[in-house]
């Protein structure tokens, strides 16, 4: 997965909206307002931050080299995934499902998009 297909399929979530909060390389994703994806831009190989239930986080690390725990975040609740090809497409997107889902979950029913 390259940087556009990323940005795309994270910014097609209800209620995604982009920022670069932190500099000018670390794109983040939020929805209502909370984040659910952070990448750095720059990175090569591509690298996204997305959060994930606690023991799926644990079995995906255990599965995958290529998920590593949540760079610069709670480590419990964050997995950084390298986008180096390792890891199919359709469960790179899975992932992102699941952090945004996570994510939306969290809110009051009334901020909830859609």
């Amino acid at each position: 997965m390259n940087f556009d297909t990323l940005r795309d399929y994270l910014l097609n979530k209800p209620g995604a909206t982009e920022d670069f909060p932190f500099d000018s390389v670390t794109l983040v994703i939020k929805v209502c307002g909370k984040i659910f994806a952070l990448t750095n831009i720059t990175a090569d190989p591509l690298r996204v931050n997305l959060k994930c239930d606690p023991l799926k986080a644990e079995y995906l690390r255990e599965n995958y080299a290529a998920v590593l725990p949540g760079y610069h975040m709670n480590k419990r609740h964050w997995n950084t995934v390298v986008l180096d090809g390792s890891i199919a497409e359709a469960e790179i997107r899975s992932m992102i499902d699941e952090s945004y889902e996570l994510v939306v979950k969290g809110l009051p029913k009334s901020r909830r998009p859609g």
